[in-house]
């Protein structure tokens, strides 16, 4: 636990632009473990600038500005890759929403018990696999409603972890069911506690046909031979 905090408190102070070497003596901890911490926090020019003018030369400086260049080189082949996966998938039909659904229910749907439902922590995903089944199965939103699957250690954030799912889905609040906490197997920190939402689990109302209807297509999806 302590290493833990340590090692937050060494993150924090990266993020501000502070040198590695000063670290390690803020935090009494040897250089090669304040570097090993803070290696994939990538600070700025100016931060680099005002490094430099503190005197932080040779083989730091040297792995900061080839870190920035490679970051920098990494965002442009995500954005070269964002836009032509734009242009590849356009708009969507009806019939390719049916099939991408199905086949994301294939992957991460509930098959064995009669009811339709699934669970993911991607907030893109499960948009998709709702609109899925409000398009292709005319389900309202009102028929929907979801839990919570989160860490215990978040137990004081259930409130704000719900809202946050309330407001991405648009599945209000008294749609909610009761939240599963998991058990906490270890101590550890993490500097990115307020920023982790668990897993929704989405289920609708008296599924009925539309849950044969799907079992349905992934079947006929399982037998399509490639051309």
């Amino acid at each position: 636990m302590a290493k833990s905090k340590e090692r937050l408190k060494a993150r924090e102070l990266r993020r501000i632009g502070i040198s590695v070497k000063s670290i390690a003596k803020q935090l009494h901890v040897a250089k090669s473990t304040a570097s090993l911490w803070v290696r994939d926090i990538v600070l700025s020019v100016e931060q680099l600038e005002q490094l430099r003018q503190q005197g932080i030369k040779g083989g730091e400086r040297g792995r900061l500005l080839g870190t920035l260049k490679q970051k920098n080189d990494r965002l442009q082949r995500i954005k070269i890759g964002e836009e032509n996966g734009k242009m590849l998938v356009g708009n969507l039909s009806t019939r390719e929403l049916l099939l991408i659904g199905s086949a994301l229910y294939w992957a991460e749907g509930t098959k064995k018990k009669r009811e339709i439902a699934f669970c993911n922590s991607d907030p893109c995903l499960i948009l998709v696999m709702m609109q899925w089944l409000h398009t292709c199965f005319a389900v309202a939103k009102d028929r929907f409603y979801c839990s919570v699957g989160i860490n215990e250690i978040h137990k004081q954030r259930e409130l704000i972890v719900k809202e946050y799912w309330s407001k991405i889905t648009g599945i209000p609040l008294s749609q909610f069911r009761k939240t599963s906490f998991k058990k906490v197997k270890n101590n550890k920190v993490y500097d990115n506690f307020n920023d982790h939402y668990g897993t929704l689990t989405v289920k609708i109302v008296k599924p009925g046909q539309i849950f044969y209807d799907i079992l349905g297509i992934i079947s006929g999806l399982s037998k399509v031979k490639p051309a």
